[in-house]
């Protein structure tokens, strides 16, 4: 640029001026205004400095990373088919889906008041917080201050804009609510995470994992160090000046048990990177390796918190769908199965149990069109006409939650044969026990096969609860159990005679 200047001014000492030159100082001085104007817009950037560019600026809309067309305008005529879109975004791992449903349920817009509900925004808005496409870097070079990374791009900055706004409503969310509440919205996005098998698990793992932020992201991470309360520069200590997201930072507790739980399930997914991840963080500290033995045994019981995505509808009566399909091989054949192997009567009795039909329907034919679209609304799905076997399932799980002993006897089976959801014996074991509670003889029978046999990691082995269970069977009139207790009591009987 001095080169340049010389120049100029050579040629404005000699004279060689174009037509009009007297107006040239003018026009460099717009000139170097509009650059000291950019240069200003620039630096408010301060991407030496670590500053967002955003900071200091109120206007969000600004700030914020454009929404595509379909995640804008009110839709107040199509709110639920509105919401469905962005829910199979959302399980998908959509991010802006993720903030987009938290904003709704949060009825940030007039329109969105009827479907208001505090938990639901708060798990989006979790799940947003935990999702990498939120903070993994599209552009970066290496910042000269402490060796973090710092973002060349817009998009980075402005997903941190957004990164920043959902930490800073979460935390209120979280802090305006029960303990019970707080524990419903972790519920949530566990199971969420559950059902994106490798991934999902990895991210639950680092949730977890005192060697990564709030919410999974590098340590370093400016947002995480925000919530965190501590300042860019500051790597050990708090920053007084900062107060920090204690609500939103408190709902997953650093635990190194959790973290290699869920590395472990994300290693018996079969996912080759996964195994490399949880040996790293073997090595990561010397007390972690030593918990092996004890994660293999918690991880055969582990089962996620819902049987599907809790289906409780605010009062616009748009009931929240569970948008997570079956993945895997695994899972399609065990879906297969539910045509020819389970007889449909179960269905049809579940179907009675939930008020869907009068009547235990014993063939799909029998239902009626409107009896197939009440189910597909109570589970939040396009209400097509048609009952898949997936809906099936679902059928029956949402009798045994709501307390139908032989809907839990019925999907106790399932889950120990692989029909319709892949063999699972901890859920079996599960549901078993619950039917039992209730006093079902056959859950009764099958719990005291469990206890007769021992199941790894789920049931040891106790013969005490075995003929304990298998007597108070055959007092309930199991005809099996009777016919065992009665060989037994003869041959006791036989015994005494001698």
């Amino acid at each position: 640029m001095a080169d340049g200047e010389g120049e100029h001014g050579r040629r404005s000492r000699s004279g060689h001026s174009r037509p009009g030159g007297s107006r040239a100082p003018v026009a460099v001085a717009a000139v170097v205004g509009v650059l000291a104007l950019a240069a200003l817009g620039m630096s408010s950037c301060n991407r030496d400095g670590g500053v967002r560019f955003w900071q200091g600026r109120g206007d969000g809309a600004s700030n914020s990373c454009p929404r595509p067309a379909s995640m804008t305008g009110s839709e107040f005529n199509a709110q639920e088919t509105g919401l469905r879109a962005l829910r199979r975004a959302a399980f998908q791992n959509d991010f802006f889906a993720q903030l987009e449903l938290g904003a709704r349920y949060s009825a940030v817009r007039a329109t969105d008041k009827n479907i208001e509900d505090p938990i639901e925004s708060a798990t989006w808005l979790a799940m947003a917080l935990a999702n990498d496409e939120g903070y993994a870097p599209i552009n970066r070079t290496r910042r000269d201050g402490w060796g973090g990374w710092r973002p060349l791009s817009r998009y980075d900055d402005c997903r941190a804009f957004e990164r920043h706004e959902a930490y800073r409503k979460l935390d209120r969310l979280l802090g305006n609510m029960t303990v019970d509440e707080q524990s419903a919205v972790r519920d949530r996005v566990i199971y969420i995470l559950s059902t994106q098998d490798a991934e999902g698990y990895r991210t639950l793992a680092r949730l977890h994992d005192g060697l990564y932020g709030p919410y999974g992201e590098p340590e370093d991470n400016r947002e995480a160090r925000e919530a965190w309360g501590r300042g860019a520069g500051d790597r050990g200590g708090r920053d007084r000046n900062r107060r920090g997201y204690p609500s939103a930072i408190g709902l997953f507790q650093r635990n190194d048990v959790d973290a290699y739980l869920y590395n472990y399930l994300a290693v018996q997914t079969g996912d080759v990177g996964a195994y490399v991840l949880m040996r790293d963080f073997e090595r990561s500290s010397p007390s972690r390796a030593q918990q092996q033995r004890f994660v293999e045994v918690k991880a055969r019981q582990w089962t996620p918190p819902f049987e599907f995505y809790p289906n409780t509808a605010p009062q616009s009566g748009v009931p929240f769908s569970d948008e997570s399909r079956p993945r895997g091989d695994a899972y399609e054949y065990a879906l297969g199965r539910m045509g020819g192997e389970l007889p449909f009567i179960h269905v049809g009795r579940a179907l009675r149990y939930l008020g869907v039909s009068e009547t235990a329907a014993q063939r799909p034919e029998d239902l009626s069109k409107r009896q197939i679209e009440t189910l597909e609304a109570m589970l939040g799905h396009p209400m097509e006409g048609r009952l898949s076997y997936l809906e099936r399932v679902r059928a029956i799980q949402l009798a045994a939650v709501n307390g139908s002993s032989e809907a839990q006897l019925v999907l106790a089976v399932m889950y120990a044969e692989g029909i319709g959801l892949p063999a699972d014996y901890a859920r079996a074991f599960k549901w078993f026990e619950e039917a039992a509670r209730q006093g079902s003889p056959e859950a009764k029978f099958a719990m005291s096969s469990y206890f007769a046999l021992g199941v790894s990691g789920v049931a040891d082995q106790d013969k005490a609860q075995a003929v304990a269970y298998r007597i108070d069977s055959a007092l309930s009139g199991f005809g099996p159990s009777a016919s065992r207790l009665q060989a037994v009591l003869a041959q006791v009987s036989r015994s005494q005679r001698r």
